[in-house]
């Protein structure tokens, strides 16, 4: 017979059985995996599964919520039960085989009903009244991107400002001093309503009402080639009357360069109001980083080539495209490769492997991976105008192009005439454009030309400016 328990106390989920010592016992999740410690033997065995884990080279946090595969040699599992069970930094259920992960918020507060009290309740709250600061990067699935690197500057020049941050669950570490707060939590509205300032990268979710003195900074999150919002292929007067009313929420919004200046300010429009153009705050690490720190937290031996792929999403699919065998690059380019997958596929399909292939889709912050790359591999990302600022390598493999330029999105320019780098369209020509060593001679000119357009305020400096801007604004106070 096998049995269940949680130890609360040291957080661990405990599974026991009879007969010999399983092989190895896994709890296997999209974005994580664990290693049971395997105790016992003959009559009777164990399996300990801790409930946290560190990855990246930081503390041991809270496994990521969702649903995991209990795998244990030999063991049934059918009768395997634990009913929803709260601890301190996640709530956990065992049923027949699965284990399920949530954020730790009382089921009360999960439901219809009582989502709709705490609604009301933060409308009805006085709020901008904390000398605050609540930051969300990407509906808190990280925490990274602009807001992340605007909360370190904000952190150095403003110590005495609260700093709050917008998290799907506690897996999702955040900066030091700063408080997180899980989405739909009673502390997450309250720190939504309660401070002056809020810094977002995306749109702002669910239902928001604002607060007498409060502001709200959209960073976005990323110079565009792909067309947006209003811009958007097809009528659809409910998108554009969804893209009016999101962006009236923004007090200041954010731009990397003059070019994102124009097409943000009309893509949502963004009338009447600031835009910032300070280069953006998440390249500051492009320029002051140091790339042997982030490949020693990835555990890349010194010396490789490193190929980081990150394509964008695509609206057509749920996962993460799938054009190229990450295994067979490693090989054919003699090189480790990074698997980025975008913010949107988070939550979907589970992590690339194989020997020399690293996925890093759950890395917090991308700007790492783009200082630890030697090249990026991207199609119609906008990390090609990030990557830039390092001047390196980039190739562009774009096997759907004519699809997504001609149905899907549609672009801002011309792609083939102005990429920095090859465009590519099946694996065996990137293999041959990554060793063709005359590459980056032949694009010189063009690399110029696109840097000179997108990256003239990418110094270093731009998030010390953002926040000398906050300040100076009276937005929060020192």
């Amino acid at each position: 017979m096998t049995t269940a328990r949680i130890d609360e106390s040291a957080e661990e989920l405990i599974i026991s059985g009879a007969g010999a010592r399983p092989a190895s016992a896994t709890l296997l999740g999209a974005r994580a995996r664990v290693d049971a410690r395997l105790t016992g033997g003959g009559k009777t065995w164990k399996a300990v599964f801790p409930l946290r884990a560190s990855r990246w080279g930081g503390a041991p946090l809270p496994l990521p919520a969702g649903e995991y595969e209990l795998r244990i040699d030999g063991a049934d599992l059918g009768a395997v039960e634990i009913p929803s069970t709260l601890l301190a930094g996640l709530r956990i259920a065992v049923h027949a085989g699965a284990v399920v992960i949530g954020a730790p918020i009382d089921p009360v507060y999960e439901t219809a009903e009582g989502q709709s009290t705490l609604e009301e309740r933060y409308v009805a709250q006085a709020g901008g009244t904390e000398n605050a600061v609540f930051f969300e990067s990407f509906y808190g699935k990280t925490v990274g991107c602009n807001p992340q690197a605007i909360d370190r500057a904000l952190a150095a020049l403003a110590p005495g400002v609260t700093r709050y941050w917008s998290v799907v669950d506690l897996s999702v570490a955040v900066p030091d001093g700063a408080i997180a707060v899980v989405e739909g939590s009673p502390e997450w509205w309250r720190a939504r309503a309660a401070a002056r300032l809020l810094v977002v990268n995306d749109w702002l979710r669910r239902r928001f009402a604002r607060k007498a003195g409060q502001r709200v900074l959209q960073t976005w999150h990323g110079t565009p080639l792909k067309r947006l919002a209003l811009h958007r292929p097809g009528f659809d007067p409910r998108r554009m009357a969804a893209v009016v009313k999101e962006s009236r929420r923004w007090d200041v919004l954010l731009a990397q360069n003059t070019y994102s200046e124009r097409i943000l300010r009309k893509a949502y429009a963004f009338f009447g109001r600031p835009i910032w153009v300070e280069g953006y705050p998440r390249n500051d690490a492009l320029v002051s980083g140091d790339p042997a720190l982030v490949r020693a937290a990835l555990g890349i031996a010194e010396g490789e080539r490193v190929l980081l792929y990150a394509p964008t999403w695509r609206d057509d699919r749920r996962e993460m495209v799938d054009f190229i065998d990450p295994e067979a690059l490693a090989a054919q380019a003699d090189a480790v490769v990074l698997v980025r997958g975008h913010s949107r596929t988070i939550d979907t399909g589970r992590d690339h492997a194989g020997a020399r292939v690293i996925d890093v889709t759950g890395f917090p912050e991308t700007s790492q991976l783009l200082l630890a790359a030697d090249a990026l591999i991207t199609d119609y990302s906008s990390v090609m105008f990030d990557f830039s600022v390092t001047g390196k390598p980039m190739y562009f493999l774009v096997p759907d192009l004519d699809h997504y330029r001609g149905q899907l999105r549609g672009f801002y320019f011309d792609l083939e005439e102005r990429a920095p780098g090859p465009l590519v369209h099946t694996q065996e020509e990137l293999a041959a454009a990554l060793a063709d060593q005359g590459h980056e001679s032949a694009y010189a000119e063009r690399y110029a030309a696109w840097r000179a357009q997108f990256n003239t305020r990418d110094d270093g400096h731009a998030a010390e400016r953002v926040v000398s801007r906050i300040l100076d604004q009276g937005y929060v106070t020192r």
